[in-house]
């Protein structure tokens, strides 16, 4: 078989989540035989698995694209008394998008219409052109993040820069393609800011070893992280690509999800603008995230910004051998991009369940932060954005000699420990990437509101007990 699949590694379903599945079959088949009563999945940025309400209006549109006898002639006046008019509007526009056949394939790159609509958005959000020519739909941000980096390997001396702690897909995907990934550090005690030092220590190094460096991945806000970048702070990254002819990735399928208002989201594409800048920009968006939450219709797309046309036409290539993206991913695109508008029959409705999902979000993530950093031997940033926090634990020495005896990564036997005696699974640090001699766990803040101080409560007991049992060791 290909030996880098077996190289690649994607933690965020490794071990621990398997794991998870398994105690989730025993509680089906054995009720009561663990010391919880339900798998928490705290492992994976999925909202709805952890019962996040879908949004109305694109579950109606939908609904009506699936059954297009809704829309008949002699159905249409039962339907008008179950779907509002705007819904029917919609999913009657984008079917005619698609020549009434929701099952068919697309153009490769996505329905235009829909691009058009990316390309309005983007615009709206950062009061610069775009255009849907170099806008790209795909079955969500992964897969674009993967054709774009298919298309920089053309060797394995090919190195592409990536955050740590980053979110595995850049390594894994490296890893698939035989390329390099090249390290530059967060920094925790800076809110996790790129620090400028950093960028060129990891570039030069690279670089002084024979590496190809092409490219620098970018995720704002951050996964696993929870920051969020700074403006001044992105023009560095900018400046720093520019001149070091780098290509720039950046991964802004967390951009609706920001917490703070002193950090609010900027893209890179703005930015770009705003410089007059040539780096070359792939910028990556996606329905999973924000208060959409569509993880499973897989849906994004990209923007390509100063891309040549030649590099353009091989893209489309690319997108061609696929066929064409998920079309209900697509049409969920056009709805984030282009959502009910004031006036319109569902607009209070989604206005309401978007801010619902939005206020809720936020509270979560400040009361778990703020469970974490009340424990022993624990301390985490605020979440800034996204959906995660990335806590810092200081293990006692007597657990870390204990897990290099057995052979494991101590912040990897922790969250094991973690998931048999409560039920909760997390993703250790260390599938993340960490500053070395330092311990970290990613866990969400999705678990529902009204079940959030449960949550709090078996982590905090397993928490406590275990650091109470290893420092007597």
């Amino acid at each position: 078989m290909n030996p880098n699949v077996r190289t690649m590694e994607y933690a965020v379903r490794g071990a621990i989540p398997i794991r998870a599945e398994e105690l989730r079959d025993q509680l089906k088949k054995e009720p009561g035989s663990l010391p919880f009563s339900k798998i928490t999945p705290c492992n994976i940025g999925n909202p709805q698995q952890l019962n996040q309400k879908p949004l109305t209006f694109l579950r109606q549109v939908s609904a009506l694209m699936e059954y297009t006898d809704l829309l008949a002639p002699e159905n249409i006046d039962v339907t008008r008394k179950l779907f509002p008019e705007d819904a029917i509007e919609r999913a009657k526009r984008n079917l005619s998008y698609v020549g009434n056949a929701a099952g068919a394939y697309t153009q490769s790159l996505g329905v235009q219409e829909i691009r058009e609509n990316v390309a309005r958005f983007i615009e709206q959000r950062d009061g610069f052109p775009a255009d849907s020519n170099n806008i790209c739909l795909t079955s969500g941000a992964s897969g674009a993040v993967e054709r774009v980096l298919d298309i920089l390997v053309s060797s394995p001396n090919v190195g592409v820069m990536i955050p740590i702690p980053q979110y595995p897909l850049y390594t894994a995907t490296l890893a698939h393609l035989n390329a390099q990934a090249i390290p530059y550090y967060l920094q925790e005690d800076s809110d996790w800011q790129l620090s400028a030092a950093d960028m060129e220590r990891s570039l030069s190094e690279a670089r002084a070893q024979g590496i190809d460096v092409r490219a620098m991945a970018v995720i704002n806000p951050g996964n696993p992280t929870g920051g969020c970048l700074l403006e001044e702070n992105i023009a560095e990254i900018v400046r720093f690509c520019e001149r070091e002819k780098l290509v720039l990735l950046a991964d802004e399928v967390y951009q609706t999800n920001i917490y703070t208002g002193t950090n609010p989201f900027v893209s890179f594409k703005k930015v770009v603008s705003q410089l007059q800048s040539p780096v070359e920009l792939f910028s990556f968006h996606s329905i999973s995230k924000g208060m959409i939450g569509e993880c499973g219709r897989r849906g994004g797309y990209y923007e390509a910004v100063n891309i040549d046309e030649k590099i353009m036409g091989q893209l489309v290539k690319l997108a061609s051998v696929s066929l064409c993206p998920n079309v209900q991913g697509q049409m969920a695109v056009d709805t984030m991009v282009n959502p009910p508008r004031p006036g319109d029959a569902s607009y209070d409705l989604y206005k309401r369940e978007i801010d619902a999902i939005y206020e809720s979000m936020k509270r979560r993530a400040k009361k778990l932060a703020h469970a974490f950093n009340s424990l022993p031997n624990m301390s985490c940033n605020e979440a800034q954005g996204a959906m995660y926090l990335f806590p810092r634990v200081e293990l006692p020495q007597a657990f870390i000699d204990e897990a290099k005896a057995c052979g494991q990564e101590p912040d990897a036997l922790y969250c094991m420990q973690m998931l048999e005696a409560t039920g909760i699974s997390v993703v250790p640090g260390s599938g993340f990437g960490q500053v070395p001699g330092t311990f970290h766990f990613r866990s969400t803040f999705l678990p529902p509101e009204d079940l959030f101080d449960d949550f709090i409560d078996g982590f905090r007991h397993f928490h406590v007990a275990f650091i109470d049992r290893y420092s007597k060791a």
